[in-house]
Parts: C-alpha cells; structure tokens; sequence
C-alpha cells in the first residue's frame, strides 16, 4: 500500500547541516507581518491558518527572523505552531534592527548578535534554535567576530546549525573558516541569477541554497508573466513553475515561498509536483531577467 505524498512532499527531502531532514520546499514568514514588515498581521487568525495549513501540506522548513515584524513573526510561529510537530525545522536570523517600516539597518556587533538569540529562544519557545543565520554582513564590524559569535552559541547549546544571508563566494569561504556553514540565503530567482556563482558554489560544497523572493515579489505571477504560455502547457501556474524550475537548478535549492493566504499557499506548494524535462528547463532558464 503506498502513501499519497503531501504537496511539500514531491520536492523531494535535503538533510540540512546532514542531520536535519527536511522537504525541499518550505514557507518564509516575512509577509505574514504589517506593512513594510512592520508591525502585526492586519489579521492575526489568517496568519495563524496559513502557518497551520502549511504543516497539514507537509512544510517542515520555516524561515523566519527577529526583524520580521520586528519581533511578530517569530512570536506568531509559536502561538500557531506549538506543540511544534517532531521533524519541524525553524530557521532565523539576527543581524538587522528596525527603526520603521522597510528600514533595515544591519548590526553585527557580537553582543547584539547574541541578544537578540536570546530573544529568539525566547520568542520562539525553544531550547536550541536549528538554523540560526546572519541576516546580513554588517562592514562595520569584522566578519569572523560575527560568525565568531554564532559559534560560542552553537557550542553552548543554543544554536544547532549556522547560516548566512546575502553572502558572496568569497565571504562564504572566509565564514567556513571560523564555523561549519550549512546554509546560504540570497535573492535569487529565474529572472534575478546575480547569485549564480554562489548557487554553483553551494552545490558543490552541500550547503543548502534559500532563494529569497524566489517568484520575484509576485512578478512571475501576474497576467503579463513571462512564464504564462509554458504554464498553460503544463496545466500549472506562473508561480508553480518558477519554484518547479528552481528545485531543478540544484539539489540543495531550498525555496521559501511567502504568502500570507491559504489559497496562494495551497497553490505555490503544488509546484513541487510539477517535473519539468531538460527542454522545459533550458526554456525557461532562456527568459531573461
């Protein structure tokens, strides 16, 4: 007797950091705050109904962070979500504070760094966090102090894996001599590939890839996309095959689609049944940016 796979489940599994084994398509919590990622939901119980549904399809890999909302996502993950189910990983990240909406400025200073885990553990009701990422280099402050910092934590207990956010190759390769990195998390998606060389980078190394705006901030989606004509042929959506192309580009790309409906979310997830041939692929990867 087989088991009918859950939506999440047709993308297939990654074993983040080697030991953590999640399905390759996950859910980013960043629209599930106000306005310019400020403040609360305008409707805190549709938040919550996304962030249920989302395990009911088989999500098991959530990307949140401290500055998301600021501190409004991580909260609303633990009023959903516990008793957190057995295989769910949670991601964050540290290394932005908020002055208002969409201002993010970076701050790397260890002590912050550290504070604002602290906070994490808090919000999130957890004794260790899985994932915990830098949300950005700060330039001000040397990179191996802000890895630096996530290792002391990771060695007392409170982080289990490390991650970056907006990296280059080269700065990814001077974190890995301060911490094992398992993960990287850049804009990338099939019309902005700035990040190829780091997604190339990635897959050779077994570092998980977390393309932010993987459907460009809906501009793969709407009537005028350019992926309309193929999406009629396959029976799919625009966005389904943005996500189909993106879990083809790599075995370690691991996209997280937002979204703060149930309908979309129910939609997107369905992108990790669709298989795309190698033709399929290459047209696609010919549209330009």
């Amino acid at each position: 007797m087989t088991t009918e796979l859950l939506p999440a489940q047709s993308a297939g599994t990654f074993a983040l950091g080697g030991d953590l084994t999640i399905n390759r398509l996950g859910y980013g919590t960043m629209q599930l705050t106000g306005d310019g990622v400020w403040g609360p939901p305008d409707d805190q119980d549709g938040a919550i109904a996304v962030l249920k549904r989302a395990i009911e399809l088989g999500v098991n890999f959530f990307d949140t962070a401290d500055s998301y909302g600021p501190a409004v996502a991580e909260p609303l993950i633990a009023k959903a979500l516990k008793p957190y189910p057995d295989d769910l990983v949670i991601a964050t990240k540290a290394g932005l504070t908020r002055s208002g909406p969409n201002v993010w400025p970076p701050v790397g200073r260890p002590e912050y760094l550290r504070q604002q885990t602290e906070m994490s553990l808090r919000w999130l009701g957890v004794e260790r966090i899985d994932l915990m990422q830098l949300h950005r280099v700060d330039e001000k402050v040397p990179l191996e102090d802000q890895v630096g910092e996530f290792k002391k934590l990771q060695d007392e207990g409170k982080i289990r894996h490390i991650g970056l956010s907006e990296v280059s190759v080269d700065q990814l390769k001077q974190a890995q001599k301060v911490a094992e990195i398992v993960s990287v998390q850049n804009l990338y998606n099939l019309t902005n590939r700035s990040s190829e060389e780091l997604v190339d980078y990635a897959t050779e190394q077994g570092i998980a890839f977390i393309p932010w705006f993987p459907l460009a901030t809906g501009g793969l989606t709407g009537a005028d996309s350019p992926l309309t004509e193929l999406a009629e042929k396959k029976n799919a959506t625009p966005a389904q095959l943005a996500l189909a192309w993106l879990l083809k580009r790599s075995p370690v790309m691991l996209p997280i689609p937002g979204t703060k409906s149930v309908a979309h979310l129910e939609d997107n997830l369905l992108g990790a049944g669709i298989e795309l041939s190698d033709a399929e692929f290459d047209e696609l990867s010919n549209i330009q940016k």
